[in-house]
C-alpha cells in the first residue's frame, strides 16, 4: 500500500491512509486478533456477519425494485466560491 504527500502535507496523507487501512480491513482484524477467541464464538460471528450481510442485500433489493423507501437524503447546503480576499 502507498499513500503520496504532497507539499509536506503529512497530515492530509495520514487522513488517506487511514482510510485504505480501513477500507482494506486491517482495524478489524487488528481488534478480532487482539484476543484468542474460541471455534464456536468464531462461528456464531460468522453466521451473524452472513445474516447481516444477506439482509443488507435484500434491503438494497427491495428499495431498488421500489418495493420499499429508500433513506431520506439530507439537502447539501450550498458552497460558496472560493473569494480572493487575499488579492
Amino acid at each position: 500500500m502507498q499513500v503520496l504527500v504532497r507539499d509536506n502535507n503529512v497530515d492530509q496523507a495520514l487522513r488517506v491512509l487511514k482510510k485504505k487501512l480501513q477500507r482494506e480491513g486491517v482495524f478489524r482484524e487488528m481488534k478480532e486478533r487482539r484476543a484468542y477467541e474460541k471455534p464456536s464464538e468464531r462461528r456464531g460471528r460468522e453466521k451473524a456477519e452472513a445474516v447481516r450481510r444477506t439482509r443488507k442485500a435484500a434491503r438494497k433489493l427491495a428499495i431498488r425494485e421500489g418495493l420499499i423507501a429508500g433513506p431520506v437524503k439530507k439537502p447539501r447546503p450550498e458552497r460558496k466560491p472560493a473569494s480572493s480576499a487575499g488579492v
